[in-house]
């Protein structure tokens, strides 16, 4: 029997099927795409839940993937550390016994900086570290700026708790799931610290950009010259920042406003450290039921008189 006029040969009905699935697949992929823009455009509470358990199912492959660029990573950087440990010993050698002098006064100054801190009987609020964790994935690619943190609500971390790095400060936790928090980087466009400079205490704001960099803004002061170089530490101001952590460094000359470079980025550092609040917000009082004016009512008998 001769084979029919229409069969193409070298088509194969696997190829078919795996086609066909495939257009399936696209189709399926461009419905919830949709159905998720606009649950975020109508619903934002319901696409944080969703958006929450989604980061809770790929923490742990994060986790497991960064472990293994870790690994990969650090293997040439091990072997190019053995050959210039010895180089490396003489130069840290030198320059310990270049500073060995501006060490000791360092000592002194900060031996006599706690007496004083003790004769004014002067208190410092001094957060306690709630986790530390480590940030396995940021959105390199998109407008916003978030880390994602292998640590949540079981560790104790919870919305509004400042992040920081071994270089510096790295933003604030917005969300937390029970195993995982979404972290707001200091270069997020919606991220604004109360900073300082170092030397002169220029009270300025550090903005992200979204491009990885940051604005420093001047506050208060008009004509502020900021040169290439200058640091800026977190001051304190709102009670969320603990003061002194490392945020940015100027790139660019510039007058009241500069572009700078974070101490701490992202994909730099293994571990991060989630501490509470420097100045948590008072508690709320709560009205006492005996006392009428507290809850707004009056006594039986001044009602009646009246």
């Amino acid at each position: 029997m001769a084979p029919p006029r229409d069969r193409r040969p070298g088509f194969s009905r696997r190829a078919q099927y795996t086609l066909f699935m495939s257009y399936i697949l696209a189709v399926a992929g461009a419905l919830v795409g949709a159905v998720l823009l606009v649950l975020s455009q109508f619903n934002p509470p319901a696409f944080a839940a969703l958006r929450s358990a989604a980061t809770e199912v790929t923490a742990p492959a994060s986790t497991a993937g960064a472990a293994v660029v870790r690994g990969i990573a650090s293997v040439p950087e091990t072997i190019a550390t053995y050959f210039r440990v010895h180089n490396e010993n003489a130069a840290l050698r030198a320059e310990v016994a270049r500073t060995r002098e501006a060490l000791t006064q360092a000592r002194i100054i900060v031996r006599d900086n706690r007496r004083l801190r003790g004769l004014l009987q002067l208190r410092e609020a001094t957060p306690d570290t709630v986790a530390t964790a480590r940030i396995v994935s940021s959105s390199a690619s998109s407008t916003r700026r978030f880390g994602i943190l292998n640590a949540g609500r079981w560790q104790g971390v919870r919305p509004g708790m400042p992040v920081r790095g071994p270089d510096g400060l790295i933003g604030r936790i917005v969300e937390a799931g029970p195993n995982s928090a979404r972290v707001l980087l200091t270069i997020d466009a919606e991220s604004v610290i109360p900073v300082q400079r170092i030397g002169d205490g220029l009270p300025a704001l550090a903005a992200g950009r979204g491009d990885g960099l940051l604005d420093i803004r001047s506050v208060g002061t008009t004509n502020a010259r900021l040169k290439p170089g200058d640091r800026f530490i977190t001051s304190g101001i709102g009670g969320l920042y603990t003061p002194g952590v490392l945020v940015a460094h100027v790139l660019k000359p510039g007058a009241d406003s500069a572009p700078a470079k974070p101490f701490a980025e992202a994909n730099t550092f293994d571990f991060a450290i989630v501490s509470a609040p420097f100045l948590p917000p008072p508690p709320t009082a709560r009205p006492d039921p005996a006392d009428p004016q507290a809850t707004g009512s009056q006594p039986v008998g001044s009602a009646a008189a009246q």
